[in-house]
């Protein structure tokens, strides 16, 4: 059994030769390697800015998280540990390797008061905000 991903296909290739090359080659590829670069999503509440990273099969101490000069920089690496067994693998798709995700924080976050969870494979950094510093003002016109 021959398991193609469908996105692949796009463009049909001109001969059989080329079309089993690009299924069985893809995974092995170089040029086509893609870094490891968790998706994020990023939620706001009235109290704090929630940052979401998945990824997936890591441990809590895989994660680096700094605060420096109005950065939020979060990095972690996910090795590829392959099992000696009799699987062969024909294809990879989950991403491995280390990164770096870094944002600009907000001047009203209170950045010693950041906290990190992770749990199912989503890491989450609150970013809980300054109250007391007005985002918001507005001025009447004499």
């Amino acid at each position: 059994m021959t398991l193609i991903k469908y996105s692949d296909f796009d463009t049909m290739p001109a001969t059989f030769s080329t079309l089993l090359d690009k299924v069985f080659n893809e995974s092995v590829n170089a040029s086509r390697i893609r870094k490891f670069r968790p998706d994020v999503d990023i939620v706001e509440t009235d109290k704090a800015y929630e940052i979401h990273l998945a990824v997936p099969g890591m441990k809590k101490d895989d994660f680096t998280i700094d605060v420096n000069d109005g950065l939020l920089s979060i990095s972690g690496e996910r090795e590829f540990v392959q099992e000696k067994s009799d699987r062969q693998y024909h294809t990879v798709e989950t991403q491995f390797g280390s990164f770096t995700r870094t944002f600009n924080l907000p001047d009203h976050v209170l950045s010693s008061k950041i906290q990190a969870n992770y749990m199912d494979g989503i890491l989450v950094v609150n970013l809980p905000k300054d109250e007391k510093k007005t985002l918001k003002t507005t001025i009447k016109v004499k």
